[in-house]
């Protein structure tokens, strides 16, 4: 048997941050939600029941919730900057997908949540 495609999701991080263009979004901060889709060979892992062969989830949230701390203006950056990051403190990922949701956006309307999404490659 011989395994592909290998993924590790973190779905639903609830984290608090200070991302938005307009002030009071940058005063007051706002609740997040963020889904990771996290491409990685842990074959080894998993005949081994290993941890070392995989990704520790602990590090992995550790280093997203860093870089949520970092207020920016738009999202898209934040999932940019979210996404270098853990290409670089963890080498063995190849593709990182992130969506982003900021929880009851101060936009005028009904909405649950907006958000921005996209898919990372290795180079």
């Amino acid at each position: 048997m011989k395994q592909s495609d290998m993924y590790i999701c973190l779905n639903g991080l609830k984290l608090y941050a200070f991302h938005g263009v307009l002030p009071q979004e940058n005063k007051i901060g706002a609740e997040y939600t963020l889904n990771l889709r996290l491409k990685t060979d842990f074959s080894r892992a998993s005949q081994t029941d290993d941890l070392q062969y995989t990704l520790n989830y602990a590090e992995v949230f550790q280093a997203v919730k860093e870089e949520m701390q970092q207020p920016s203006q738009l999202l898209e950056h934040v999932i940019q900057r979210i996404a270098e990051r853990l290409f670089r403190d963890f080498p063995t990922l190849t593709e990182v997908k992130i969506a982003l949701f900021k929880q009851n956006p101060p936009m005028g309307a009904d909405c649950e949540e907006t958000g921005v999404e996209s898919t990372y490659t290795k180079n």
